[in-house]
């Protein structure tokens, strides 16, 4: 463990035992590497992390897709990716992800419990509280690096939500079907009460527990509610019981969230959860932007991240509408990214001040390979550039001989 530490603490740019420190106090997380790739380190002192969702649907499962997908969002720049498949042979997708990987992968076992439930038994409201656990014990069998798992939503946070109803209500996939479950069998959450025993397989298999946020607001008008609050004092006390069993966990953040809620909801976790690593889907900050939520997203991941969130769960352009395609994955880890050192550079974590700097120089000089270079993406820098401009030429179509850089260095 010395020597991964050292290595992640290299490419990171920070000092080992800074690293070490934050691990043992629970602040920084280590998703483990899958077996053809390398670890990862979320948390306290670290760059901001970008993770992509991909995975099969019942309506599109492909196998050969989602692997484009995987690699496309390796070349984006993602530093984490997660299984979310729902249709075709669950085992056998994310074995190939898993296997095909360069970046820890994630996954959300209780799909596949209720994908099961569905196909043998007619409902997911079936499903046995041995197989919910069954499922997380299968996903560390397939060496997936962090595991969802939906813990908070309780019957307590339930009667509250029955009591101030909610607009969009629970959007939370895992987090509707575990309340269904709940509902229909009039019994607590069994990820709630046997969480003793999800402890203990994470703990086996090195993985992750990512608490969570089942109760998580999927309107601008349901953020910041009772009901969410209840759930983060929850995850707050979970996680204390994951660092006592020596399980690394961090803890998973709303949703539609509306610009000036967001740092509260930042201080509110790190408050509530002894400053665990914070992941945040977004926060998306509006409602009306469907085919541009990779945008709304940014816009909230680049002030979560000011605020203290570790690691952004891409929005693709297809959210709301539709499963994402290849070059929707490639645009949602670039907005993400974007909003990750956006926020870097409030946090001047390190190396990224110096990024930036380069790109400033290179842009003065008019050096067009340099600035290619150091984009965010080339390819995408390359492409736009190549539209108008001359590879060669000195300035870009825009300004052509009226550029105030040109103008700047002639005087």
């Amino acid at each position: 463990m010395e020597s991964i530490i050292e290595a992640l603490a290299k490419h990171e740019s920070v000092d080992p035992q800074a690293l070490s420190d934050g691990l043992i106090e629970g602040k920084i997380a280590i998703f483990k590497a899958p077996p053809n790739g390398k670890a990862v380190a979320v948390g306290r002192g670290l760059k901001i992390k970008v993770n992509a969702n991909i995975g099969t649907s019942g309506d599109v499962h492909d196998e050969g897709l989602e692997l484009r997908k995987l690699d496309v969002a390796v070349k984006s720049g993602a530093d984490a990716v997660m299984d979310l498949s729902t249709g075709g042979n669950l085992r056998s997708v994310r074995n190939k992800i898993v296997a095909s990987s360069q970046i820890p992968v994630g996954s959300v076992p209780i799909y596949e419990a209720i994908v099961k439930a569905v196909r043998e038994k007619g409902g997911g409201e079936k499903m046995t509280a041995d197989e919910m656990l069954a499922a997380i014990r299968l996903h560390g069998e397939d060496g997936i690096s962090f595991v969802t798992v939906h813990c908070g939503v309780t019957l307590s946070v339930l009667q509250r939500l029955e009591k101030s109803p909610r607009v969009c209500g629970i959007v939370s996939r895992g987090g509707s079907f575990i309340a269904r479950w709940m509902r229909n069998n009039q019994k607590e959450n069994p990820l709630y009460e046997r969480f003793d025993e999800v402890l203990d397989i994470c703990k086996q298999y090195g993985m992750v527990l990512s608490l969570g946020d089942g109760l998580r607001p999927g309107a601008v008008a349901d953020s910041l509610d009772s009901a969410q609050l209840e759930e983060l004092m929850t995850l707050g006390e979970l996680n204390r019981r994951a660092r006592l069993a020596g399980v690394q966990a961090i803890i998973e953040g709303p949703g539609h969230v509306p610009i000036d809620q967001i740092p509260a909801q930042m201080l509110l976790q790190k408050r509530l959860c002894d400053e665990a690593p914070f992941y945040v889907l977004g926060p998306l900050v509006t409602d009306i932007a469907p085919g541009l939520d990779h945008l709304t997203s940014a816009i909230g991941g680049a002030i979560a991240g000011c605020n203290g969130a570790d690691f952004l769960c891409y929005v693709t352009p297809s959210e709301h509408l539709g499963l994402p395609d290849v070059d929707d994955v490639r645009m949602g880890v670039l907005s993400s990214r974007a909003a990750g050192h956006a926020a870097d550079l409030v946090r001047k974590t390190p190396g990224a001040w110096d990024w930036d700097l380069k790109m400033s120089k290179a842009r003065k000089d008019r050096d067009w390979i340099q600035q290619i270079r150091l984009a965010l993406d080339p390819d995408l820098a390359r492409e736009i550039r190549a539209k108008t401009c001359e590879h060669d030429h000195e300035t870009c179509s825009m300004c052509g001989d009226l550029c105030a850089y040109k103008a700047d260095s002639d005087v």
